[in-house]
């Protein structure tokens, strides 16, 4: 499948770089600048990664990426948005870049780091390169992790396609700078979801796919191109490509090969304030475990797997997460005091920490907003 050209890549002169900055350089604090005011706005998370990358090329130039929301908990993938100036193997991209441990987000510290400088200029040494991105002459990659103590938002690839083409370290300055910024403007995209009613959606089946150990789409149940429209919305007339299940099943099979150690489970928003998990498993048989096919299930998020996201995406403390699990379970300001061994009065205190930060005034409207009923 040909991934939209969201930046007019095709239409861009063969070898053209953008310099790093120089001292007397102005894109760089604009760039900043912008992006600033881009995480401070109310886009939604597929809004901010495009106005972001449109900044971030005033300053790198790229001709492919790919920019994945993750499961703040699992860090796993779940809502990609990509765009490349040649069709992409979807499945095999996605499935090497699980199995790949150079510059893998849920290692990569600092939060930004370069394929060519990992590897001393051996990028062979990455799966992902060796046996996918080198055939469409990608000559670099810089990776983006956006983390905080809350949790893992996302991860950023960038790519160069020219021989002769590198990242320079200026260039790497840049996206570390720029990296805690746009990490906490994902988290409050995530936030802004919880404001909305969640409607579960009408159903009549499981949803569920059915992939090959390649990652093939062998089988799914007739609801499911609905739900995929929606997570990942396609071009023009083209069927969805299921990658959110990609992502889950691709983290199967990183587990079993010892590469990561996180469930193959993620939480992916939905549409307005309904969020779906997706989960992978082996659908067993004879032979090897790695030759047997995946299912991918997707059903809406449980009520306390929707709150521990609320918590993380409004940046409640230990304690307010604590507090807010308690009263969801239907315990009195008393019965939480006597739980938490604090007074009714500190209790009091924490709740009106909570109505700030999640922009609550009662406690229904609290509970409504972190189970989704």
């Amino acid at each position: 499948m040909a991934i939209p050209d969201f930046w007019g890549f095709r239409s861009r002169l063969p070898g053209r770089r953008y310099s790093p900055r120089m001292p007397d350089d102005r894109r760089w604090d604009q760039a900043v600048k912008r992006v600033t005011e881009a995480c401070k706005s109310d886009l939604d998370s597929r809004a901010l990664r495009f106005a972001v990358l449109g900044e971030v090329r005033h300053v790198l130039d790229f001709e492919a990426y790919a920019w994945v929301l993750t499961d703040p908990e699992t860090e796993v993938g779940g809502a990609p948005l990509a765009g490349a100036p040649f069709p992409l193997d979807v499945g095999p991209l996605i499935r090497l870049k699980y199995l790949t441990t150079i510059n893998r987000w849920t290692d990569l510290d600092p939060p930004v780091g370069l394929l060519r400088a990992a590897t001393d200029d051996k990028p062979e040494q990455s799966p992902l390169w060796d046996e996918l991105l080198s055939g469409y002459g990608v000559s670099d990659v810089a990776s983006v992790v956006f983390r905080d103590s809350y949790g893992c938002w996302g991860f950023l690839d960038l790519w160069l396609i020219d021989s002769e083409a590198r990242f320079a370290e200026p260039e790497r300055a840049f996206l570390m700078e720029i990296t805690p910024t746009i990490t906490e403007g994902l988290r409050r995209s995530q936030a802004r979801t919880f404001r909305f009613e969640a409607k579960a959606p009408d159903r009549s089946g499981p949803i569920v796919l059915v992939l090959s150990p390649e990652l093939d789409v062998k089988a799914q149940t007739p609801e499911t191109e609905a739900y995929l429209r929606v997570l990942i919305p396609p071009s023009a007339d083209r069927a969805p490509i299921p990658a959110g299940a990609f992502h889950v099943a691709a983290q199967l099979i990183a587990a079993e090969a010892g590469v990561d150690d996180h469930p193959p489970l993620a939480r992916v928003h939905y549409s307005e304030g309904l969020w779906l998990t997706l989960r992978a498993s082996r659908i067993g048989g004879s032979g090897r475990v790695d030759e047997q096919d995946i299912a991918v299930t997707i059903e809406p998020t449980a009520p306390r797997e929707r709150m521990t996201l609320f918590a993380r995406a409004y940046g409640l403390a230990a304690r307010e997460t604590e507090l807010v699990a308690h009263l969801g379970a239907g315990a009195s300001t008393r019965q939480v005091a006597d739980k938490m061994f604090l007074s009714e009065h500190t209790i009091q205190d924490h709740l009106k920490s909570i109505f700030d930060k999640t922009g609550t005034r009662t406690r229904p409207s609290l509970l409504t907003r972190a189970l989704g009923r």
